[in-house]
């Protein structure tokens, strides 16, 4: 299971959200081995006065969280990030500078889905990839 959340400023992320989802899925698909249709992104479009960052960043930062259950290896999870860099950037015009991506593992089991645990809950694909 992976969700994914997108902080921007609203005048640059607004636009750019679907088309942004699509390259983001890409490289989740690529990276971890994940199913084409499974996809949860959250967009958190923000007005200047609520997103505050250093001054060395442009007005297209970008703030990516991964949320997933743990057991990827540091590889995919590399590889990961290094897609998510250059599709990105490739993509939209937005340098890796101003790109942050935190990925958060937490085990099965601190999951509830579908009206059960996490580590109850079949999958449809591989986590250890």
């Amino acid at each position: 299971m992976a969700q994914i959340k997108v902080y921007g400023l609203k005048g640059i992320l607004n636009p750019i959200k679907e088309r942004l989802s699509d390259v983001i899925h890409s490289c989740v698909v690529d990276a971890l081995q994940y199913p084409v249709d499974k996809r949860v992104h959250r967009f958190f479009p923000l007005d200047e006065e609520n997103f505050i960052y250093k001054i060395d960043r442009s007005e297209k930062y970008t703030i990516i969280e991964i949320s997933m259950f743990e057991g990827r290896s540091v590889e995919s999870k590399k590889k990961l990030l290094q897609l998510l860099f250059e599709r990105i950037h490739t993509e939209f015009d937005i340098l890796p500078h101003d790109v942050e991506i935190t990925i958060f593992e937490t085990p099965k089991h601190n999951w509830g889905i579908r009206g059960v645990s996490g580590d109850e809950l079949e999958l449809n694909y591989k986590v250890n990839v």
